[in-house]
């Protein structure tokens, strides 16, 4: 006579917890949909064949890609100008963070207190100071309107964040396998290229795709460094592109979209190593 009455105890907690499960559910879908609605908004109002969003259908059943070939034909050398500074970001921020991150992970010396301390306040100095004094010195080196001088002042804002994801993984590497590295004769460069960054490859490809996603969408350090229109990313291209597309809005928000393709894809090609890299070091 006992056993229904246990069932039933044991029942009804679990009825709770899944109508607390499906009201956190839904409420979290609220919250999705509420912040995914301006991009939907986007790319509806750059299918729009007016161009103009203050008359636009909630739907788009009369879609027209006219913005798109607009867009395509005035930003597309912006959006080349974008792919190629990002990339070379993510090149020059991995050359530099990895090793520095392995050394301060497996070295043990009295000064990388001092050199997190240091990674920690430059990570923390705001984009305007450094855009100012990379201008200074842009100016006298003559890397103002050049790719490379994007690229690098791209790097040095990703740089102190890359190192800081590959460090916390790489500080949970097994010693057993860099020791028997050593054993076989391998000094520490060969450890770190042929042990440590294979093991350490969701956290190498979450520092890459950070770092390209900070210089894609960088604009201080576009609009600080550039001062001629042969060298534009296309986040100033959509910036200065607002004044003479004013009335086109179609065209504008085409050059949105397409300008966030390449992020979105990224992500979602790469979000199960950036969920291990990004965790990776959370837990020994």
């Amino acid at each position: 006579m006992t056993t229904p009455v246990a069932q039933r105890a044991d029942f009804r907690p679990a009825s709770v917890r899944s109508r607390k499960d499906l009201r956190y559910t839904v409420l979290g879908a609220v919250f999705v949909a509420v912040m995914l609605f301006p991009v939907y908004w986007m790319v509806n109002a750059s299918l729009q064949p007016s161009g103009n969003t203050l008359n636009a259908a909630f739907f788009p059943t009369n879609p027209s890609f006219d913005g798109y070939a607009t867009a395509i034909a005035d930003q597309g050398p912006n959006l080349v100008t974008s792919l190629i500074v990002s990339l070379g970001a993510v090149v020059v921020s991995l050359a530099i963070a990895t090793p520095a991150a392995y050394a301060l992970a497996q070295f043990r010396y009295r000064w990388i207190d001092a050199a997190l301390l240091v990674i920690l306040i430059a990570q923390m100095i705001p984009g305007i100071v450094i855009a100012n004094a990379l201008y200074a010195a842009y100016n006298t080196l003559g890397l103002l309107n050049t790719t490379a001088g994007l690229i690098l002042a791209d790097a040095s804002h990703s740089i102190p964040f890359a190192i800081l994801i590959l460090r916390a993984f790489m500080q949970g590497l097994p010693p057993s396998i860099l020791e028997a590295a050593r054993v076989d004769g391998a000094g520490h460069v060969r450890a770190f290229v042929s042990i440590a960054l294979p093991v350490s490859r969701n956290a190498v490809v979450t520092a890459a795709l950070f770092a390209f996603l900070f210089a894609w969408s960088d604009f201080l350090f576009a609009l600080t460094l550039t001062t001629t229109d042969e060298l534009r990313p296309v986040t100033l291209g959509i910036y200065q592109y607002l004044g003479t597309q004013v009335s086109n809005w179609g065209a504008v928000m085409a050059t949105a979209v397409l300008s966030s393709l390449p992020a979105i894809v990224l992500l979602l090609l790469a979000q199960k190593f950036i969920a291990a890299g990004a965790t990776g070091g959370a837990v020994k």
